[in-house]
């Protein structure tokens, strides 16, 4: 991972994450892209509105890359109600740390996606793997709950809170607070940083957990705290190797494959019901859905 490395061929790379983001679900099932031979770690990046997520993970992006990895950062931005694109928030607070040759971002619109996510993001990973990334990280659109469909792609999912959450806490214990690895409250130059950590150790600590489990690590940083950065750069490292000790390969290959179906025929099924004949909703609604049925098979 140290040694020397080319450039990121940029314009390259961006034409085929076009092409991945946009190809249709006849292609995908044909065979693009082509499953690579390396795949890069995935670092799943989520949590509300305004927790900061962009600048800490690009702090985070610039100790990574201090360690001689190559990084791609996939940051899903709400799609804008008049270009359809993305709105490329997140890239205009990652502009810092873009220029690093080891480095790519490319910010997605969220499209069809509901969950925090874009359509074919499975395919713009594949893609990335293809290009010789140590990790990627996929930060979400940032809408709360649901976001938990993120940790199907990922091997490890970091929850980014901040201290005025105290209402979102309670509205995730069932959601994405259960399903994080790694919880930071950022910003915790500010008051209620410490009480909003207690309450989500207190999450924590009740959950079910058995001797072979992940417990959910709960850190605090801030923009200039450099040790709170440190400790969130060493318990992701810390999670990535449990997850290559304990985690079962089978069981994940298998959720990412039931995720990436679900996707796809979610799709299939929007541009069918788009290009429907009028006269089949005139037939009632079981008889309209016995006849998309029979046109997606």
């Amino acid at each position: 991972m140290l040694h020397p490395r080319d450039p990121i061929d940029r314009s390259s790379l961006g034409r085929q994450l076009t092409r991945a983001a946009n190809a249709p679900v006849a292609d995908i099932l044909a065979g693009f892209p082509a499953q690579p031979a390396h795949a890069a770690v995935r670092i799943g990046v989520t949590g509300p509105p305004g927790a900061g997520k962009s600048s800490l993970t690009a702090r985070l992006c610039r100790r990574r890359l201090d360690a001689g990895r190559r990084l791609g950062v996939i940051a899903i931005d709400p799609t804008s109600p008049f270009t359809s694109g993305a709105i490329l928030g997140d890239r205009i607070r990652m502009e810092d740390v873009s220029s690093h040759e080891q480095l790519f971002i490319r910010s997605l619109a969220s499209r069809g996606a509901h969950n925090g996510l874009t359509d074919n993001l499975p395919e713009i990973l594949l893609t990335l793997d293809c290009h010789d990334f140590d990790e990627v990280i996929v930060e979400t659109v940032g809408i709360g709950q649901v976001e938990c469909a993120v940790r199907d792609l990922v091997d490890t999912t970091v929850l980014v809170l901040n201290p005025e959450s105290g209402d979102q806490v309670q509205a995730m214990k069932a959601g994405v607070l259960e399903a994080a690895d790694i919880i930071v409250v950022n910003k915790a130059d500010l008051p209620g940083a410490t009480k909003i950590a207690a309450e989500v150790q207190s999450v924590i600590r009740i959950r079910d957990h058995s001797e072979n489990d992940w417990t959910p690590r709960v850190l605090m940083t801030s923009r200039h705290d450099e040790p709170g950065l440190e400790n969130l750069d060493h318990a992701l490292t810390e999670h990535l190797r449990w997850v290559r000790s304990r985690v079962d390969e089978t069981a994940r290959r298998r959720a990412r494959l039931a995720y990436h179906l679900n996707t796809l025929v979610m799709r299939l099924s929007t541009e069918r019901i788009r290009d429907l004949p009028p006269e089949w909703l005139d037939a009632g609604l079981s008889e309209a859905f016995k006849k998309l049925i029979e046109s997606l098979s």
